[in-house]
């Protein structure tokens, strides 16, 4: 791969261990990953000029259901709460196919890449006629995106007392069957892999504990991560208590799903033990703030457990419940939900851009990337400060208070995936229209 050297750069947020920011400097890119970074570096490959940008890493998403993009905005849901929301949709998503699922992540991967994302999860937890994580795994593999899927999966269905339809559950022993075939097919253990594969169980409330104990040894013996949701509002709580008698961390905790190896998505109720659990065994945390907000399900406990010294990373969440997937637009949401219950120094800019990089790459066991230094990946967010969104601000790096919340370009294993603002590696308008034009498709059988 030939080399590319970004120049002159205003700032150069580097998120390295010292958090260095740099001023009037380059970063050269080579085979993959970062090769130098400082002023006055030279090359005898690509030289893309930076004056009037500044350069951060690619930021990480979390959580995310990519297949959710075809049901943005759907009538009926608009105003739900959590549990409403979803028995509205599960009867419009039994309906999609490898197609939808295909179409629709090209989408949601695009709009993340477009807001500075390079390495982004994915909790697909329904397979309805014929689709399979194989068809996410193919359509970031051809925008040119670091992908984290995870086999999700739902076995409780309505006649059993869970929530979704049982036209969308599976067969538990087909559900692990699966996880050991796409671990097996896909699941890259190298530094600077471009696909990892996770387990993800749906929730609590819509698989067995057995599914949820044998997904732990089965994703512990495969060397691969854990994902699920919990803790998401007081309708889960609730049913926490009511069905286990104890709460979501105790669940997790007594189930083998807490550990480095585990990340769960929302937490937003968890309570004081929940945090001290989750900071001394060093799991995870997709805080997905906008989607919390849209489903009134309330403000996760940011601040304390940051505090306390879980590993937290954002996540954009599904975009029938977030609406868009800016992970800028998150990052910059956390930061004020924070500071709205805690006080306007409860979180600064530079804090919630460290949760967006490198902060989401250690939730996903990925310390080579989330941070510029020599030896990590190339993977690169360049923002234009020229325009009018950062117009007057005195302090480059603040992207979160004055800048664009769209990437100018976007490097991802040293390959530029959107240059000049477009996204370079698909035919994203001809996707869109596709996108559209299956979206009616559903709208009309509704």
């Amino acid at each position: 791969m030939p080399e590319t050297l970004l120049k002159n750069a205003d700032m150069v947020v580097t998120m390295d261990d010292d958090r260095r920011e740099l001023i009037g400097s380059d970063v050269l890119l080579r085979d993959g990953r970062v090769a130098a970074v400082g002023p006055g570096l030279d090359t005898s490959g690509e030289v893309i000029q930076a004056k009037g940008c500044v350069i951060t890493p690619g930021l990480v998403n979390t959580h995310h259901h990519l297949y959710q993009s075809l049901t943005r905005a759907v009538p009926g849901v608009q105003d739900a709460l959590l549990f409403g929301w979803l028995r509205t949709l599960y009867p419009i998503w039994a309906r999609f196919g490898p197609e939808e699922i295909f179409v629709s992540a090209q989408v949601g991967l695009a709009e993340l890449a477009l807001s500075g994302c390079t390495l982004s999860s994915d909790h697909l937890y329904l397979y309805p006629n014929g689709a399979r994580l194989d068809d996410t795994i193919v359509a970031a593999s051809d925008l040119g995106m670091r992908f984290h899927p995870t086999r999700g999966a739902m076995s409780i269905g309505e006649s059993d007392g869970g929530l979704p339809p049982d036209s969308l559950v599976e067969r538990e022993r087909y559900i692990l069957e699966d996880c050991i075939r796409v671990i097996d097919a896909h699941h890259d253990t190298r530094e600077g892999a471009m696909c990892r594969v996770g387990v993800a169980p749906c929730s609590p409330f819509s698989v067995s504990r057995d599914l949820m104990r044998e997904a732990a040894f089965l994703a512990r013996d495969k060397g691969v991560m854990l994902h699920t949701h919990l803790a998401e509002n007081d309708e889960d709580i609730a049913y926490s208590l009511e069905k286990f008698g104890c709460r979501p961390g105790q669940y997790a905790e007594d189930l083998g799903w807490t550990g480095a190896d585990v990340w769960h998505a929302h937490c937003v109720k968890l309570d004081r033990q929940e945090i001290d659990l989750f900071a001394k065994s060093r799991t995870g945390v997709a805080h997905c703030p906008c989607s919390n907000c849209r489903l009134g399900s309330g403000i996760a406990p940011l601040r304390e457990m940051r505090d306390a010294g879980v590993r937290v990373g954002f996540g954009v969440d599904g975009s029938a419940s977030n609406d868009c997937g800016n992970l800028m637009s998150e990052a910059r949401q956390a930061m004020l939900l924070q500071r709205v219950t805690r006080g306007a120094n409860a979180m600064s800019a530079r804090e919630a851009l460290d949760v967006a990089t490198r902060g989401g790459a250690d939730v996903l066991g990925r310390p080579d990337c989330g941070r510029i230094a020599v030896g990590k990946r190339a993977d690169i967010a360049v923002w234009d400060i020229s325009g009018i969104e950062a117009a007057g601000s005195w302090d480059p790096a603040a992207l979160l208070l004055a800048g664009p919340a769209r990437v100018r370009d976007l490097f991802v294993e040293g390959r530029g995936v959107v240059r000049g603002g477009t996204v370079t590696t698909i035919d994203l308008p001809a996707v869109i229209a596709r996108q559209n034009t299956l979206a009616q498709r559903l709208a009309e059988t509704v």
